[in-house]
């Protein structure tokens, strides 16, 4: 795993716990939870094409 893929994995823990935090707070604000939720879910699709094509394997193509 190179330190790019760890680097955005760790992100998109702290996104998980942001979004986790808002939504069990007071005062919800239902826009924020979802450019939170967005922001994780291109995050993840990021992560899903790094990990669909290391960078070692990636390089030939």
């Amino acid at each position: 795993m190179t330190d790019r893929m760890y680097r955005l994995l760790e992100l998109h823990q702290k996104l998980d716990a942001v979004i986790k935090r808002t939504r069990a707070s007071r005062f919800v604000d239902p826009l924020a939870v979802a450019r939170l939720e967005k922001r994780k879910r291109r995050l993840r699709d990021r992560l899903a094409r790094l990990f669909a094509f290391p960078p070692h394997l990636a390089m030939g193509l």
